[in-house]
């Protein structure tokens, strides 16, 4: 497998994700400052021209939540996505698709200073909505579904950790807990190096 890679890019969530898979890929550096031949192969690969784009075999998946489903479901032995069919599988997508399809694009506007469209004409609402979705999702101990780490919490929880870090949303006490136990994971730890000093203390950042 190969990941088009820049580690100030969306796709070190899916290093995260490999590590706590514990699976080796194949990382294909992307300056976007430069046009060299992997920028332009990763430009016929996704059309979109975005981070992350991930490679195996034929199979090209795009978008962060895709690539993260597809590689729980790839290595199961991992217990990273709960079993197919069960009620807690249809908790665990709501937790992936709801991060890109609806807090994140609510979060990109505010941060711009854009104003929202109608709360009833989008898919995301508004703000209100959004912070109140994001509390009432984040678990007030353990992770996304109980007491067993998943993907879910790479792509939730990474969304928040990013939320934090870049001060796009005043982060809760229940927020800041979550966002700390994410932040202490080692694996996590090794795929942003950058929060290593962060990693002896619960404080945010």
């Amino acid at each position: 497998m190969r990941l088009y890679f820049n580690p100030r890019s969306r796709s070190v969530t899916i290093d995260w994700m490999f590590r706590e898979l514990n699976t080796e890929y194949e990382q294909i550096l992307i300056d976007f400052a430069s046009k060299d031949s992997n920028l332009d192969d990763l430009h016929r690969k996704n059309p979109m021209k975005k981070l992350p784009t991930l490679v195996d075999g034929e199979a090209v998946i795009t978008e962060t939540a895709a690539i993260c489903a597809y590689l729980a479901d790839k290595f199961p032995q991992n217990r990273l996505a709960p079993e197919v069919g069960s009620p807690e599988r249809g908790v665990y997508y709501r937790y992936l698709f709801v991060s890109g399809n609806t807090i994140e694009p609510a979060l990109s506007l505010a941060s711009a200073n854009m104003a929202h469209p109608d709360a009833y004409s989008v898919g995301w609402g508004d703000m209100t909505r959004v912070m109140d979705t994001i509390e009432k999702m984040t678990p007030v101990s353990g992770w996304a579904l109980g007491d067993e780490f998943t993907a879910a919490d790479i792509v939730f929880g990474g969304l928040l950790d990013f939320a934090a870090k870049f001060e796009w949303i005043a982060v809760s006490p229940r927020v800041a807990a979550y966002v700390s136990r994410i932040r202490q994971r080692p694996c996590y730890l090794r795929a942003h190096p950058e929060m290593m000093e962060h990693a002896a203390g619960n404080r945010l950042v």
